[in-house]
């Protein structure tokens, strides 16, 4: 942890631990005001020029998107010969993983809390030219006032409008078919992730499966979104046609993040019943 950081802030106890850093919490020494610390060691990415690339394009592109209600903020960047810490706002009430394994099914009204708060993240990333890349559970992060924030920007790409990406990123269940399949791709990705979280809270389970990573590979290659009656009996046909709209393997009829905001289940708190075709 750099010494700069230091004299700035005291760091306090460790809030969690990735791949190549620590979050731990701390706090302002000239206010008290909290915050957390990401401190990665970049040491451990000394050779890899992939990954310190990544890592310098998180701090870029969290600077880009802050302020935002619903990402998380970056307040301070600091920077010696051996470690990058990033000071990001708190969020200290856990992630939608912890939510979801607490409550493995959600209401459509708090699924739509969750969606619309998420979508509106997505959506001003996308604004900015920022493809997210990882979107699911983990990243997705509450504040102590159960504010939504979208988190973790180590994959995230900047693209041009109508450019488009390529390189295998994402995590299984959440990872688009594109990417899978190798061919170059556009933000949507990130509609598609989120497309199954949504499914994931209103199921309990998620809309592709397997018993092991290449199981699932293959499912979400197919793609074959099925609404079983014994799961989705009480759920809407509204939340059903977004869910349709989100997760099509074809990406001109994939919804853009503006279309999942606007659409009838998602402007009405999930309490839509029926859905006039588009």
């Amino acid at each position: 942890m750099s010494e700069s950081l230091k004299r700035n802030y005291c760091v306090g106890g460790e809030l969690g631990r990735g791949r190549f850093g620590t979050v731990f919490k701390c706090y302002s020494s000239a206010t008290g005001e909290l915050f957390a610390v990401k401190s990665i060691d970049k040491r451990l990415i000394a050779d890899d020029a992939i990954d310190r690339q990544c890592l310098y394009n998180e701090a870029k592109i969290m600077h880009l998107l802050s302020p935002n209600p619903n990402v998380v903020r970056v307040f301070d960047i600091y920077e010696d010969d051996t470690h990058l810490d990033m000071v990001l706002e708190l969020c200290n009430s856990g992630d939608l993983f912890q939510r979801l394994s607490s409550q493995p099914i959600f209401s459509e009204s708090d699924a739509v809390d969750v969606m619309v708060p998420l979508m509106k993240a997505i959506a001003h990333c996308h604004r900015l030219g920022v493809a997210h890349r990882d979107i699911k559970p983990d990243n997705i992060l509450f504040t102590d006032s159960n504010e939504l924030k979208l988190a973790d920007f180590g994959s995230a790409e900047c693209f041009h409008e109508g450019q488009l990406m390529s390189g295998v990123v994402g995590t299984p269940y959440y990872v688009a078919p594109e990417v899978l399949a190798g061919r170059n791709y556009s933000e949507k990705i990130d509609i598609w992730s989120a497309g199954v979280i949504l499914y994931i809270m209103l199921a309990g389970v998620p809309p592709f499966f397997g018993d092991s990573a290449s199981e699932i590979f293959e499912a979400v290659l197919r793609a074959n979104l099925r609404f079983p009656p014994r799961i989705f009996h009480s759920v809407s046909p509204a939340a059903k046609d977004l869910l349709r709209r989100m997760l099509s393997k074809d990406v001109s009829r994939r919804f853009s993040a503006e279309q999942v905001l606007r659409h009838p289940w998602m402007t009405s708190n999930g309490e839509i019943r029926t859905v006039a075709p588009f």
